[in-house]
């Protein structure tokens, strides 16, 4: 797919032109998220070029900004070519969620999603996916055409306590004892972007993924944010002795920060380490001038996981996708699943890391 005017939408008899752009090439992209106030992460330059370097998708930005003039908006998407999945745009692989940047202007985002949805028919995509982190509630009818998909939700955190208040909402059980306990056993906190920290995540990772039945992401996603993230990713590690038993990765953009991944040794999961760890990444990031600690999304079928992050007094919000498809969704069979689930049982770990770096690609 290639940049420059792409399409037109309608709004109010008038048919406004939409222009492609590529983001890691153009400028305006980085001083637009910088001061736009719903940017995040998931915008920025760093995380689209570990999506580039790693799978291979190529970000664009669809806006009606001309092309000489500054973006008053812009929806960011990767482009997926798969000969497995097919064809589709989606905002963005491997992201929580990736609000819509928009200006406000009367009929803007009609603009926008009816240029998505003629990229989708003109080129035979299998669909284009949204993920906004607040609800579009739009009656319109081309927002009606997109199907909205209520499969997820987020936790976050107000950051705008005392500690000690902040430490009296977490459940006691739950988690005040198990910080407390994982202090008192005097374990070592290890926190940096260093590639031994990186490397003592993964092999926690490995393992965490193995026991889910669930293909790991590729060593080198990591080391790609790593990379381009720079000082805005770290690396949380506990470790007893010269063993990590937790670990979890914070990502930090302006007065955010997200809890992205987070792996123990089940051995010593009883030790309240992955607790210890968010207490302390939640402490650095008031200390640093954050607003808000975003746990990130959840399955809603995953009760334990919700569980977990309620005990920690955040506020649960609904997180909806929204698709339009011109193609009906090939379902995975649940044999499928099931070989896959045996495959990350007995594979080593040299395979099944391999295992993933090929199916990501296709799964974005």
């Amino acid at each position: 797919m290639s940049c420059g005017n792409t399409s037109s939408g309608e709004g109010q008899g008038k048919r406004t032109e939409v222009f492609l752009l590529n983001p890691l090439l153009d400028s305006r992209w980085s001083e637009f998220i910088g001061h736009h106030p719903n940017a995040s992460i998931f915008h920025s330059e760093g995380w689209l070029r570990s999506l580039q370097d790693t799978y291979g998708y190529q970000p664009l930005v669809l806006t009606t900004s001309k092309p000489r003039d500054p973006l008053s908006n812009g929806i960011v998407f990767c482009y997926v070519k798969s000969w497995v999945t097919g064809a589709r745009l989606v905002s963005l692989p491997f992201s929580d969620h990736c609000e819509p940047l928009l200006s406000g202007e009367s009929h803007e985002l009609e603009s926008l999603t009816d240029g998505f949805r003629k990229m989708v028919r003109k080129n035979n995509f299998n669909y284009i996916e949204i993920r906004p982190l607040r609800p579009i509630s739009d009656g319109r009818e081309k927002m009606r055409q997109f199907e909205r998909h209520d499969s997820h939700c987020i936790h976050q955190l107000a950051l705008d306590r005392e500690f000690d208040q902040l430490f009296k909402t977490f459940h006691k059980s739950c988690v005040q004892r198990n910080i407390r306990k994982a202090e008192r056993l005097g374990l070592t906190y290890e926190v940096g972007n260093s590639e031994d920290l990186l490397t003592k995540f993964y092999t926690l990772f490995l393992g965490a993924r193995r026991r889910h039945k669930v293909p790991p992401q590729s060593i080198r996603w990591f080391r790609n944010l790593n990379r381009y993230l720079g000082d805005r990713i770290k690396f949380r590690v506990l470790s007893s002795g010269n063993e990590p038993v937790a670990a979890i990765v914070t990502c930090q953009y302006r007065d955010t920060v997200v809890y992205k991944y987070g792996c123990s040794n089940v051995k010593a999961n009883k030790l309240g380490g992955i607790s210890l760890l968010l207490w302390r990444a939640i402490q650095d990031a008031k200390l640093g001038g954050a607003l808000r600690f975003d746990f990130g999304r959840s399955d809603i079928r995953n009760d334990g996981l919700i569980t977990f992050k309620n005990h920690w007094g955040s506020v649960r919000s609904p997180l909806p996708y929204f698709r339009y498809s011109i193609k009906a969704e090939c379902l995975e069979s649940r044999w499928r699943q099931w070989v896959l689930g045996k495959s990350c049982e007995i594979l080593p770990d040299s395979l099944l890391e391999s295992l993933g770096k090929v199916l990501y690609k296709h799964a974005g």
